[in-house]
């Protein structure tokens, strides 16, 4: 039998012209780069979440701007109009800046800048970042006779890790500002300026006089810029979801049903199709293996300290119907933690209300759920993932899958009596003013975590229930206490209703009034009824 050529993906690899050459599975998005580098405006600007290759992007309009048409054989903007012709680019990835203080991020922007000074010069009047990058564009346009192509990826990566600190943001955006503040002057010398990153931040503050940015991030022919669409799926990569279906012992559909449970789901703007998060599902290809691979890196320092600061109700996630204005807005002027877990990546746009013009929030995918439930439990409970998951994790959800409650909950009662001894857990429980909350977040996480769906402080006709859990055959109506009893907690869910919306969803309803034990820290009595 003829052995079958194995199939190279793109894993790591953010350079478009080795992609190309080397023979990587490729995506074909350069209809898209040609729609770019055929705007009205010459500067544009892009954000998305991490993973979700801006850098290859970046590379892609590098190489067609400077020409490289052979890379673009047999690519769609090859079919384009386009006069290839061959513009000085100067390319700069702040992603290496980032966790730098204030003189790190001059000196890594003069480092990037010497590479175009090494090919059009340098003036040594030229001291500050944006005198070197306005000389070397000046130079390289008058040199070349062609207007210069300016890329700035990963732009916010030097402000990122510094939100939460007041005095850095501040001078490293007064450097940044310097720098970018020179291209509004430069105008009638740039073909294309293109700048990405992870947020938004306020255009005035950040990019000073560029009062024309094009901020493509929400527009619809540009959804699918980045990221994999189902028809992609079904289409380019279809070899590749019956590969991985043939190696975990599977049909392509099954496969498939895995891959858009776990990867799909982000939607950027109201008219656009759902895409896959490119990176995991590369992984999964390159592996062999659906697994969680977004949140490896864990879940970024920043955002758990923007979430903490701003009391972010961490069980409100779910389903979040608020305006465009509460989410796509610039980060420095965030009251809330909202507009930073929209642009991260955690929340995605699910539905759109043209009467209203209101969004619907949630979660994209299961991946996203349990590396947010994962990455946020030790910042608000004290535990870490791994005490979760070690012995607990696996019983716990098999007394779920088999609809044994009261077998869960001892198994939850048993966990549970064990962490007074983690100190984490001891202190955050200390701190709370509502306990009953706080076994409600602990939960919520926990649930979350394991990939069983839970939702919080769930809206009915009888007022508010603590938690709504679903199973594939059963869904779990809790109420918890801490000052009244199990039985009171279950009476609760009768007098009220609160099971009422579920009965008819063709699964079973189970009922759990809870009690949990401030002294003994831990679930002690519960009362279950169907």
């Amino acid at each position: 039998m003829e052995r079958r050529r194995r199939r190279r993906y793109p894993v790591g690899i953010q350079t478009f012209s080795r992609l190309i050459r080397e023979g990587y599975v490729y995506v074909d998005k350069t209809d898209l780069v040609w729609e770019m580098a055929n705007e009205d405006s010459p500067f544009l600007f892009l954000a998305r979440p991490r993973r979700f290759g801006k850098s290859l992007l970046a590379s892609t309009l590098h190489s067609f701007f400077a020409g490289e048409r052979e890379l673009f054989r047999g690519l769609k903007a090859d079919s384009l109009e386009w006069d290839w012709q061959q513009y000085p680019v100067l390319h700069f990835d702040l992603s290496s800046a980032k966790h730098l203080p204030v003189q790190g991020v001059i000196d890594e922007l003069g480092r990037q800048l010497s590479k175009a000074e090494a090919l059009y010069g340098r003036n040594s009047e030229e001291t500050s970042p944006g005198m070197r990058l306005a000389g070397v564009v000046e130079r390289a346009f008058h040199l070349t006779n062609k207007q210069v192509v300016i890329i700035v990826d990963e732009y916010d990566s030097p402000l990122l890790d510094v939100l939460h600190d007041d005095e850095r943001l501040h001078d490293i955006r007064e450097v940044l500002q310097e720098f970018y503040q020179r291209l509004k002057m430069l105008e009638p010398m740039i073909k294309c300026c293109f700048i990405t990153g992870i947020t938004k931040f306020s255009q005035l503050s950040i990019f000073s006089t560029i009062n024309n940015l094009n901020n493509i991030t929400m527009l619809p022919k540009y959804a699918a810029l980045c990221g994999i669409t189902e028809e992609e799926l079904t289409s380019t990569l279809a070899l590749d979801v019956a590969l991985l279906a043939e190696a975990n012992e599977c049909t392509p559909e099954e496969m498939h049903r895995k891959l858009k449970e776990r990867y799909d789901g982000y939607m950027f703007s109201e008219k656009a199709p759902e895409v896959y998060n490119p990176f995991s599902l590369f992984r999964a290809f390159s592996s062999q293996k659906v697994a969680n691979y977004w949140f490896e890196t864990g879940t970024p320092t920043f955002l758990v300290r923007q979430m903490q600061k701003f009391k972010t109700d961490i069980t409100a996630m779910d389903s979040l119907e608020v305006p465009s204005f509460a989410f796509d807005q610039p980060t420095e002027n965030m009251v809330d933690a909202l507009p930073l877990l929209y642009q991260s990546g955690y929340l995605t746009i699910k539905d759109y209300n043209q009467s209203l013009e209101t969004y619907t929030l949630g979660f994209p995918n299961q991946e996203v759920l349990m590396g947010y439930s994962q990455g946020l439990l030790p910042a608000y409970t004290g535990l870490m993932s791994s005490s979760v998951q070690m012995g607990f994790a696996a019983k716990f959800w098999c007394a779920l899958q088999r609809a044994d409650l009261d077998l869960a909950l001892r198994e939850m009662q048993a966990f549970l009596a064990g962490l007074p001894y983690v100190e984490g857990f001891k202190q955050k429980l200390e701190e709370v003013k509502n306990a009953e909350g706080f076994y409600e977040y602990t939960f919520y996480l926990i649930f979350n975590m394991l990939n069983v769906y839970a939702r919080t402080q769930v809206k009915c006709s009888g007022g508010r229930i603590d938690m709504v859990v679903f199973m594939p055959t059963t869904t779990y109506v809790f109420e918890l206490k801490m000052h009244e009893s199990a039985q009171k907690a279950l009476e609760q869910i009768n007098e009220k209703g609160y099971a009422l919306p579920y009965a008819t969803d063709g699964r079973r309803v189970v009922k759990a009034g809870l009690h949990f034990s401030l002294d003994s820290r831990t679930l002690d009595e519960w009362v279950v009824e169907e």
